[in-house]
This record gives structure tokens, C-alpha cells and sequence, in this order.
């Protein structure tokens, strides 16, 4: 069946024929340009906020565990987002939802620079998160969907598709800063930088639509394949351990990504160092698909989750325990190469024991504990935050998660069942 905008007759024939007889510098081009799908969901949509915390906090006068529940609604609205994800796949292609999806994320984002109330900032934030999830779970189909093309360079097109993510956080860190200098004349000047991501994932929309379109397969077989697979409860028990670990790496991991700035603020750290510490995590990030792909393609079962998240753990506690500038980068360095490979590595185990027709349930379900733990971390270091433990003490609580994590991890074996 012809692809409904098809313009030449190449494009008449089935999606995976046509990219299994791709040449390699064509896909590593698509994997780059779906990879802005993880930086809206992601690095502009949700992590973006980090940058934004300190002006917005000393601006509207929030406390650590004010500002923790603004994240808090944006990891709500993610879990909303996971849960209604399916319902929307069983019915349209994960290319069109991506691109519905990253749309709704630059308007929420635009209309956050227009309150002051942090009610209504809460729930733009909520609703920014259930496009986030919308937009990361379909675009992370889609990637998964280009790795089963070269089966040798898996885990290096899912690693290319989640370091968008480390694109997004570079890209804030970069035009945020000049921002907020900028609007220093203006009243609640952070209001701008809103207004700039909004402009930024307007763009890394436009770039979607050319993956979005090469990407996509006939509705009919997508509804025809979520027929065949109605069931989704093997995948949560198949992947109990991993699932598991996932959500202690989504309880510790956003307490560093929400906070961070503020602690190294609070510790003094120049505002330079801050600066290059933000775009050293992102670029790291980037770069990070070429580092760990090798795991990915070549462990089937919990272990590259678990020795992501060991590592993670090493690199949150870093700033809790010191304010040394060299081992403040270290930790954005560290940070920023492992924890978009984690989520990197769910995705990889999904292919590996699923068969494709059950790839969206399998991330689905995985991006659904993502979201319950992210609910649950940001309150808690915030929490912490406000007491006699400080920040640094929230920090030791986010390490520790995720070295729970590991250890969950390690329990998960391979399910034994190809794809298909």
C-alpha cells in the first residue's frame, strides 16, 4: 500500500525494505534528525526547567519544595502522558503522534512566559508533560523501528535518538544565560527564556516532519499489529526486575536534573563554571550514543541497566560532597554520558525480547514507572532540601536510588522470546 504523500514511486514500496537497502550515512541522517522528537520531549520540554529554577525561584519567591512540585506536575502530567499513549497508538501511526505531540509541547511552552501563578504554571507544566511522553514514547517506537533495520548498529541509532535529549539541554544551556541578561531590565525577565525554547522546539518541529514522513507505516498495520498483541501483561511481568530498577532510576535521577544549578549556586560555584557545567552534561550527552552502544547491542538482559546506574549514582553524589570545580564538570560529564543511555538501554532491551508488534506496549510500560518515580523524586529533594539535610542531602537520597537500581537491575535476565 502506497504512503498516503508519497511524491515518487520509491517511497511506494514497505518501510523496512526501504531502509534495510538505505545506505548507511541516509539512516545515521534520520536517526539525527528523529533525534529532536527526544530533544522536545526531553531536553527542552522537561530538563530545560533546571536552568530556568534559580531566576524563577528567587523571582516568585518559591521554596525548595514549591519549586520541587512544579516538577512534580510535569512528571504527573508524563505519567498521564504514558497511560494515554497507548490509547492513541491502537489508532494513529507513532509518527503522527510525535508531531501532534511535539506541536502541543511549543505551545505549553510558549504560554508558561504568560503567568506568574504558580497554580497556573503548574498546570501548563502538567500538560507539557503529557505531551513529553506522547512525544518520547512514539518517537522511541520510530527509533526502534530504524535500529531493526541494521540489527550490528542498534544501539547506536536508539543512542543517537535519546542524545537528542543531551542536544536540547545543550542548547538551553547555551541561549538561556544571554537570555535572562538580556530581559534583566524587564519584570520577571525568566519569562523570555520560555519563550525562547517555545521558538527552539518550533524549529526541531519543522526537522521532525522529514523522519516523521520516511518513518511512517500505513495505520492499518499499526492497528492490525496492537490487535494481534492485546494483552500487555506479560511484558510487565517479563520485565518485573527491570521495571522495577526503572522506577528508583526515575525517583533518583530527576532530583539531580532539577536542583543541580541550585546547589552549585548555593555552593558558591562560579557562574561560568555553571555555565560550562550545563553544556558540558549536554554535549556529553551527544556523544554518549558512541560510548555505550557496544553494551546495549551486546547484553540482552538488566545488565547494562545495571551498570548505568551504578556509575549514575557515582556521578549525583559528586556535588554533595563537593564544590572542587574539576569534580563539579566531572559529575555534569558523567551525568550527561550515562543517564540518556539508561533510558537508552530499556528501549534496547525491549527489542531484543519483544516482538515488534509489542515495542509500544514494552515502552510504554517502562515509561510509565519512568514517570511514577519522577513524581515521587523531585518532592522528595525538595523536601529534603528545606530541612537540615539541605540540597547536599537530597543528593545523597538521589544517589542511593539509583544505586537501587543497580541492584534491582542485576535480578533482570533475558525472557528467552526473538522478535519476530
Amino acid at each position: 500500500m502506497a504512503e498516503k504523500f508519497s511524491p515518487s514511486p520509491t517511497y511506494k514500496r514497505p518501510m523496512q525494505s526501504r531502509l534495510a537497502s538505505s545506505k548507511p550515512t541516509y539512516l545515521l541522517a534520520l536517526a539525527a534528525a528523529l533525534s529532536m522528537g527526544s530533544a522536545v520531549a526531553l531536553g527542552l520540554t522537561r530538563f530545560s526547567y533546571g536552568i530556568l529554577l534559580p531566576v524563577m525561584r528567587e523571582d516568585l519567591q518559591w521554596s525548595y519544595l514549591v519549586a520541587g512540585f512544579v516538577n512534580t506536575a510535569n512528571a504527573v502530567g508524563y505519567l498521564i502522558g504514558a497511560l494515554v499513549t497507548p490509547i492513541f497508538l491502537r489508532r494513529f501511526d507513532p509518527s503522527r503522534v510525535l508531531i501532534a505531540a511535539a506541536g502541543a509541547s511549543v505551545v505549553s511552552m510558549a504560554c508558561t512566559g504568560l503567568t506568574t501563578a504558580t497554580t497556573v504554571i503548574m498546570l501548563l507544566r502538567a500538560t507539557a508533560g503529557v505531551s513529553s511522553a506522547l512525544a518520547f514514547i512514539s518517537g522511541g517506537i520510530l527509533a526502534a523501528r530504524l535500529a531493526n533495520s541494521r540489527p550490528r548498529s542498534a544501539g547506536l541509532f536508539l543512542g543517537i535518538y535519546y542524545g537528542g535529549t543531551g542536544f536540547g539541554i545543550a542548547l538551553a544551556a547555551v541561549i538561556l544565560p544571554g537570555v535572562f541578561a538580556g530581559a534583566q531590565a524587564s519584570a520577571h525577565g525568566w519569562t523570555w527564556g520560555w519563550w525562547v525554547l517555545s521558538a527552539c522546539c518550533a524549529v526541531a518541529l519543522w526537522v521532525l516532519l522529514w523522519p516523521a514522513r520516511h518513518l511512517r507505516q500505513p495505520e492499518t498495520q499499526t492497528r492490525a499489529a496492537h490487535a494481534a498483541n492485546p494483552d500487555t501483561a506479560p511484558v510487565w511481568r517479563g520485565f518485573a526486575w527491570a521495571i522495577a530498577a526503572y522506577f528508583m532510576f526515575g525517583v533518583g535521577n530527576i532530583g539531580y536534573m532539577t536542583f543541580v544549578i541550585a546547589l552549585l549556586g548555593r555552593n558558591n560555584v562560579a557562574q561560568d563554571i555553571i555555565s560550562i557545567f550545563y553544556g558540558l552534561l549536554g554535549c556529553a550527552a551527544m556523544a554518549a550514543p558512541r560510548i555505550w552502544s557496544p553494551l546495549l547491542d551486546r547484553f540482552k538482559g538488566g545488565q547494562p541497566l545495571a551498570i548505568l546506574n551504578l556509575l549514575l549514582g557515582m556521578a549525583t553524589i559528586l556535588p554533595a560532597v563537593t564544590s572542587a570545580p574539576f569534580l563539579v564538570l566531572l559529575s555534569g560529564a558523567m551525568f550527561g554520558g550515562i543517564f540518556l543511555s539508561v533510558v537508552a538501554s530499556t528501549t534496547a532491551l525491549v527489542r531484543h525480547n519483544l516482538a515488534p508488534s509489542q515495542w509500544p506496549a514494552g515502552i510504554t510500560a517502562f515509561t510509565a514507572v519512568f514517570a511514577a518515580g519522577q513524581i515521587i523524586g523531585p518532592s522528595v529533594v525538595g523536601w529534603i532540601g528545606d530541612g537540615p539535610g539541605g540540597l547536599p542531602g537530597g543528593f545523597v537520597f538521589s544517589a542511593i536510588s539509583l544505586w537501587i537500581a543497580a541492584a534491582l537491575a542485576c535480578l533482570q535476565r533475558p525472557l528467552g522470546r526473538p522478535p519476530d
